[in-house]
């Protein structure tokens, strides 16, 4: 017996991508944050690029993670409530396995 494992998989991929846009928004605003930080340690030059990415980075980064496991997890309840996501080895019958 196999795993398909589809619903997750593709869960997975539309969520971190549905993260990653959502993230954009945490991003440009982490950058505002960031450049405030940047700011307020110091009012020189290079410290306030380096606030501005950092806070896009942390805010694109923790959108996609959100997303990727918000959707791997919607697509493993997809997977084992819908999905026909086993398949049997010798002869390629696919079937759910219902849970009591």
């Amino acid at each position: 017996m196999k795993s398909r494992e589809f619903g997750k998989q593709a869960g997975a991929t539309i969520g971190a991508i549905a993260g990653a846009a959502s993230g954009l928004a945490g991003a440009l605003s982490g950058a505002v944050t960031g450049e405030d930080v940047g700011r307020y340690l110091g009012n020189n030059a290079p410290s306030m690029p380096l606030g501005v990415v950092a806070g896009a980075v942390v805010g694109a980064l923790s959108g996609g993670i959100a997303g990727c496991t918000v959707g791997a997890s919607l697509g493993e309840a997809v997977d084992a409530s819908i999905l026909r996501n086993r398949c049997c080895l010798d002869c390629g019958h696919r079937f759910s396995v219902s849970r009591a």
